[in-house]
């Protein structure tokens, strides 16, 4: 008898990822790949998107005819600030420009002068200027960059719900792909921006549905609910908005950490824009408070260099562990030695000075000092909120010992909560389609949550 299996796509960055997972979440099947990056016209890396969408039906064709599996569902989850624009017979008219793309500082001057005053746009957006990254301007510079490639538009497709359009060839947009740092939604109005009807541009953006939205579809012989696909960021609170009864912040690490308040009940201000505050939004519509630090990228080249210092293995920062000792002495008479490569801070030099003789000591200094950044990226999100006492943290930093005592340390008021589970953002895809309920011992069963108590001060 075929297993009752929901699939997920989950598409980062850097890894692809597919899942199966059986009727209790639980995972059952996994593939991983990656692509080299191609260049757009300018030069520039980006997604291959041909090679992404070969894998993605090659796969998906190949688990729908294996006899283990009787696929019910699938659904999408993947980065945001990415579109792809097709044409009237749905063929893809561009590259999937990289958010990371420079965009003409003239050109956004241009856009905040005509449709400003900046400020009170960026709080109404929740997105602070950050370029391509604003994914709502990338239709704008097409627009006015582009004509003739603009004018061929059909529809522009965010990237979750273009990987639902290669199965279902529906075209639709929804509420998290909208709402994350875009440009494109008025959290004051809950509708699109003005300037996106001043442009026209809502012409070439499908209709909105519900995150929970899928189609029932006859796939090559096959019954199947087909999800509309989710942003990644969004998806991964998923499971500890319906497993946890509490408030909480989740800090999602990995190349970005991001900490994500889903609590917050007001708009951003002019303070939380100048912290670099932003909005992601819920399945719901309702606004996500966060603060995002580029902190893995800078970790692996401060990792790097610490490693040529001390003439010592890349990998050797993996063994290292809390040590009080090391750490009462590293404080003892603290200064900050990292200059940031990747990352703002006023407290640091102009140029990295490591005093210290040992690797271990020398590693000790560079996470106190990420985790007093990390620290006020959570105050960030958390803004004036009182009420909010638990602290869970995913991703690749949650099994990084020193990262962990240091950030228990640091937020002494907080009840804080790593968890093992790799899935993320794939386990939310998959329960954002489901009708099931989680049961209240859900986190402790699928992300192993582990305690921690801030460590006896001496």
């Amino acid at each position: 008898m075929h297993q009752k299996v929901t699939a997920v796509f989950d598409i980062g960055k850097t890894n692809k990822k597919f899942f199966l997972f059986d009727k209790d979440y639980q995972e059952i099947f996994r593939e991983y790949a990656h692509f080299d990056e191609i260049k757009d016209e300018d030069g520039f890396p980006t997604e291959n998107l041909e090679a992404l969408q070969n894998w993605l039906k090659d796969l998906f064709h190949r688990i729908l005819e294996d006899q283990k599996y009787d696929i019910k569902a699938i659904n999408f989850s993947t980065y945001g600030a990415s579109f792809v624009h097709v044409d009237e017979q749905g063929k893809v008219l561009t590259p999937l420009y990289n958010y990371l793309k420079p965009m003409d500082e003239d050109f956004i001057t241009s856009f905040y002068d005509k449709y400003g005053p900046e400020l009170e746009f960026l709080t109404k957006t929740g997105s602070p200027k950050s370029g391509m990254l604003n994914s709502g301007l990338q239709l704008y510079w097409l627009k006015h960059t582009q004509p003739e490639v603009y004018k061929k538009i059909k529809y522009s497709l965010h990237l979750p719900q273009y990987l639902s359009y290669i199965f279902t060839r529906i075209p639709l947009s929804e509420y998290t792909s909208i709402g994350c740092h875009t440009a494109l939604w008025d959290y004051t109005k809950k509708d699109y921006h003005q300037w996106v009807y001043k442009e026209e541009i809502n012409k070439i953006l499908p209709p909105i549905v519900s995150t929970e939205t899928s189609i029932n579809m006859n796939y090559h012989g096959n019954r199947i609910k087909i999800g509309v696909g989710i942003h990644d960021s969004s998806s991964a609170l998923i499971p500890y908005i319906r497993g946890s009864k509490k408030p909480f912040i989740l800090v999602s690490t990995g190349t970005w950490s991001v900490a994500l308040n889903p609590y917050s009940e007001s708009l951003l201000t002019n303070n939380d824009i100048q912290k670099d505050t932003i909005n992601y939004m819920r399945i719901n519509g309702k606004a996500v408070k966060s603060a995002k630090l580029l902190l893995g990228n800078e970790y692996k080249y401060q990792i790097t260099e610490l490693s040529k210092h001390f003439n010592l293995p890349y990998e050797h920062h993996k063994t290292i562990k809390f040590n009080s000792d090391t750490f009462h002495k590293v404080i003892e008479n603290f200064e900050y030695c990292f200059c940031w490569k990747d990352l703002l801070d006023g407290e640091m030099p102009n140029k990295t000075n490591i005093s210290h003789t040992t690797y271990e000591e020398a590693y000790h200094q560079l996470m106190i000092e990420l985790v007093k950044l990390q620290v006020k990226n959570i105050e960030s999100a958390k803004g004036e909120d009182t009420s909010i006492k638990r602290l869970f943290v995913d991703g690749g930093f949650s099994d990084n010992d020193v990262f962990i005592k240091l950030l228990s340390h640091y937020l002494r008021g907080m009840k804080l909560r790593s968890t093992s589970s790799s899935l993320g953002s794939a386990l939310g895809a998959a329960i954002v389609i489901s009708d099931s309920k989680l049961n209240s011992n859900f986190l402790q069963k699928n992300y192993a949550l582990k305690k921690h108590v801030p460590f006896i001060l001496t």
